[in-house]
């Protein structure tokens, strides 16, 4: 038998459980960002490789270790493939071991990231910030200075040697 503080004891945890998610939800909430490069469907499909369409638009992924740009050790600039924005430079890439090209720290203005809990576990998906194209995922595991390992699909990419 259930005592009336035992209730109300489990409930009132039950109710701040609950109030904590809304909060993590509604403070994660905000209206859907707007690209200032779009294009319909069909635009994209002629763009864009079948590979990079999936990626892209579709948020697939490439195999691990599949990507020339994996071993990219030249100086330069990483651009989204959907609209050449410069998202990473060579002076933030690192060897995560993961298969993927990593990064600890975006371009300012080249990335936007949105809480995910894709696959079941919290996460944030990477995006291009002028085009919404999806790159990949951001992680807590990284390097410093900014401990971020920003795991980016190879085919979403596009490398142009030079300055950092």
């Amino acid at each position: 038998m259930t005592s009336r503080r035992k209730f109300l004891l489990t409930s009132g945890a039950a109710l701040m459980a609950g109030a904590a998610a809304l909060k993590w939800r509604a403070a994660n909430a905000g209206p859907a960002p707007t690209w200032e490069v779009t294009h319909t469907d069909a635009e994209w499909r002629a763009l864009l490789s079948p590979a990079q369409y999936e990626i892209l638009r579709r948020g697939g992924t490439e195999r691990p270790f599949s990507s020339p740009l994996y071993k990219e050790h030249r100086a330069g600039r990483f651009l989204c493939a959907g609209c050449q924005n410069p998202l990473f430079s060579s002076a933030a890439k690192f060897d995560s071991g993961t298969g993927w090209p990593s990064f600890w720290k975006p371009l300012e203005r080249g990335v936007y990231t949105s809480r995910t809990t894709s696959l079941g576990f919290r996460g944030a998906e990477v995006q291009c910030r002028r085009c919404g194209g999806h790159l990949g995922d951001v992680f807590d595991d990284g390097p410093e200075p900014t401990g971020l390992r920003y795991c980016i699909d190879g085919l979403a990419l596009t490398f142009t040697p030079g300055a950092a």
